[in-house]
């Protein structure tokens, strides 16, 4: 005996909720299996889910999208700003820049030893360090580090910047879409459930078999379970070779 199943994703909630209502579309008023009541709520929130999904999917989309440019972003501004800062670091190592510039840059004068940029906020933290470092050193008449230059280093680091602010606000709305989604898949299912019931109970008085049949054609959605799913196709094996004994006798 097939069973109903619940929609368990949202194209399927919405599939479910779209049979039914252009199935009633079809029918007087007064032969709708459910609720007319029910019908308008589902009218005026379908839209909503629809749109809200629809929105989902866009957002994170953008995400994955902007996902891409900003990896690299990161990639290439990270590289840049080590290279640069090793390169000063060498620079003072061989006494031909000032130990005590160290402190423009946010380093520690009596100690080589580099910070660490694990981290998107290490990265902005150091990143405007160094740069903000080597353009005061500049100004005090210091020769500028070159391969890379500090103008080649902001460029690098700008693009990450941009794409950094960009990429939490994809974020944020993937999160604030998925959480409407979320609260709109709760009354979906609620709609669905009820829907069913009204369905199912408008069509009890049929055979089993003919109730599945009409519920059906108002989107509820019966499976077999893979034992009853086997026998069937044990059964259309078994007509098909009874098809061809047939044919064999007769052309005998």
């Amino acid at each position: 005996m097939p069973y109903r199943r619940l929609p368990n994703t949202d194209k399927a909630r919405l599939r479910a909720i779209r049979n039914a209502i252009d199935t009633a579309d079809k029918e007087s008023i007064n032969n709708i299996p459910f609720d007319t009541t029910l019908l308008s709520k589902l009218q005026t929130f379908y839209p909503l889910f629809e749109t809200a999904t629809l929105n989902q999917k866009q957002a994170i989309k953008d995400q994955n999208n902007n996902s891409k440019k900003y990896i690299k972003a990161v990639d290439n501004a990270k590289l840049y700003l080590q290279h640069f800062i090793q390169v000063y670091n060498f620079a003072v190592i061989r006494h031909e820049i000032k130990p005590v510039t160290r402190s423009l840059y946010g380093l520690d004068q009596t100690n080589t030893k580099l910070p660490s940029i694990n981290s998107d906020k290490d990265l902005l933290y150091w990143g405007e360090k160094y740069i903000e470092g080597e353009q005061q050193r500049i100004a005090q008449r210091g020769n500028p580090i070159y391969s890379p230059s500090i103008a080649v280093v902001k460029v690098r680091f700008e693009l990450f910047k941009d794409l950094y602010f960009s990429h939490n606000t994809y974020k944020k709305n993937t999160l604030r879409f998925s959480e409407e989604v979320l609260r709109l898949r709760g009354e979906a299912d609620q709609y669905i459930l009820r829907l069913w019931n009204d369905i199912e109970g408008y069509f009890s008085k049929l055979s089993a078999d003919r109730k599945r049949e009409r519920a059906s054609l108002y989107g509820v959605v019966y499976v077999y379970r893979p034992n009853e799913r086997a026998k069937i196709e044990s059964n259309k094996k078994q007509c098909k070779l009874n098809i061809l004994d047939e044919s064999v006798m007769v052309d005998v």
